[in-house]
């Protein structure tokens, strides 16, 4: 037991307690706390506190405190391996007052970091009495020796961050079993997320709060991959219509006998295995939205029949001749250019215009590179939620490939790489090697057209030009919200080509 209870080691302790049974949400910053209050009053120049990765069976500085905290939290420790590593295999505390000449004491790290370690704790952390990390205080001020009190003040502090460890783990098992049950509403209602932080999306919600309140038709046009079929749901969730059915037809997955059966019905007898009425996707749309994906991929003949729905209303079902009256509004979409099938006569001119009433264009993923960190960190969190892995986000080498990728596949492909890569790293966060899908073609790239600066460049014209526009231009009033000079403002304007509309 401790020999004696200091008054402000016991209120400080009484306030850790207080602030871990709150459910703190900010884990880091309450392990900090806790970290830096054993440090404190056990008068320890630095400290840290490291976690075993079980995969890797190494221990990790999941926080380093001191003048040299920065550089130690690079280096990670193999079980069994300096103080830290013994103390983590055998589930043992241990204080020494004469680092230097103990055998088990990695004299590299002190010496690359350029902290000698004279003295020190070293107390496991223990959840059930299994070992999941270690806390050092390093270290004692005025070239004093750690007492026994110390060590058992810091093993109660040792108690409370493994506490800390248990009740964090718990919420986030609570919020991930809360976000799935929230994907299984979105799957329901068969709505995604968009994620939108660029000037140029942000403009194109603008202009659809606009028009989701007409009836007229959209066409939505756009390299494959870029979220078409986002932008369709956000007309209709932002329309009149938001109450009624969404209905999407990928036109392009099925052969053309089948589209029309699926987009317009069937009666029974029909064709051969049509055993009973079938109500179409236009009809089950009634007073919604249909949304036609890949219409570029349709047949003359189809294209026809969609016309008369547009202009009539009405349409018939396969082996029918009873018209059928709907209120449906219609969206398409294709990565096809458009306009040249209907120059050379594989697109229907006169549907051409019908549909392009108010036609929309999507930018590919690297025009709008401002969205790429936001969708990466969504992306990881959908993909940590279905493969109960944990990550600490990416490591800005990694974020910086992901800028610097031109991405033809856009946003799916983005999606594809991150979910590969949270699959197979083995890293607390995800690394530039875990992106392999992109790593090769960013390393391939060299110098050309999408290097980092150039992304860099691209983000620095958005987040300007958005800054002019809301200052109406103003170049005096718009450097002074950068909180750059008007001359610097004017030379970026020019070399980034930036010029308003």
């Amino acid at each position: 037991m401790l020999s004696r209870i200091d008054t402000q080691k016991f209120n400080t302790l009484i306030e850790v307690n207080a602030l871990i049974n709150s459910n703190h949400t900010d884990i880091h910053k309450l392990l900090t706390l806790i970290l830096e209050s054993a440090t404190r009053l056990c008068e320890g120049d630095a400290s840290s506190l490291l976690l075993i990765n079980k995969e890797t069976n190494a221990l990790f500085f999941e926080l380093a405190l001191g003048t040299k905290g920065a550089e130690v939290k690079h280096f990670t420790v193999k079980l069994g391996q300096g103080i830290a590593g013994w103390v983590a295999q055998h589930n043992q505390s241990l204080l020494l007052n004469d680092v230097d000449h103990d055998d088990r004491h990695l004299h590299e790290i002190a010496e690359q970091v350029g902290y000698p370690a004279k003295t020190m704790m070293a107390v496991p952390l223990r959840i059930k009495d299994v070992c999941i990390g270690v806390i050092e205080i390093i270290n004692k001020l005025g070239y004093q020796y750690f007492s026994k009190d110390d060590l058992e003040w810091v093993e109660i502090f040792a108690n409370q961050s493994a506490l800390a460890i248990v009740n964090a783990k718990s919420m986030e098992k609570a919020r991930d079993e809360i976000s799935f049950l929230h994907s299984q509403l979105d799957i329901e209602q068969s709505y995604h997320t968009l994620i939108a932080k660029s000037p140029i999306v942000l403009e194109k919600l603008e202009i659809i709060d606009r028009i989701a309140q007409t009836d007229s038709s959209v066409l939505i046009l756009g390299e494959s991959g870029v979220g078409k079929e986002l932008f369709a749901e956000q007309l209709h969730m932002r329309s009149k219509r938001r109450d009624k059915p969404f209905i999407r037809v990928n036109c392009a997955a099925l052969p053309e006998n089948l589209l029309e059966s699926e987009l317009f019905g069937h009666v029974k007898g029909a064709f051969t295995n049509a055993v009973s009425n079938r109500k179409g996707r236009f009809e089950s749309a009634d007073g919604g939205t249909i949304f036609l994906d890949e219409i570029g991929d349709t047949s003359l003949l189809l294209q026809a029949k969609l016309l008369r729905v547009i202009q009539q209303k009405t349409f018939e079902k396969v082996g029918s001749n009873t018209k059928i009256s709907v209120d449906v509004r219609i969206l398409a979409a294709t990565n096809k250019d458009i306009e040249a099938m209907v120059e050379n006569g594989s697109f229907r001119s006169d549907l051409y215009y019908r549909l392009n009433v108010l036609p929309m264009y999507v930018p590919p993923l690297r025009q709008r590179i401002e969205d790429i960190p936001e969708l990466a960190t969504f992306f990881l969190k959908k993909s940590m939620l279905e493969t109960k892995k944990r990550f600490d986000g990416f490591s800005s080498e990694a974020m910086d490939a992901l800028l610097s990728y031109s991405w033809p596949g856009n946003v799916r492909e983005l999606e594809n790489c991150v979910q590969r890569a949270c699959v197979l790293s083995k890293n607390r966060q995800i690394e530039v090697e875990d992106l392999a899908i992109i790593k090769t073609a960013v390393a391939s790239q060299g110098t050309g057209t999408r290097s980092l600066k150039t992304a860099v460049n691209v983000f620095k014209a958005h987040f300007i030009k958005k800054a002019l526009e809301e200052n109406n231009w103003n170049q005096v009033i718009t450097a002074r919200a950068l909180d750059i000079q008007r001359t610097y403002l004017s030379r970026l304007i020019k070399e980034l080509a930036i010029v308003k509309e």
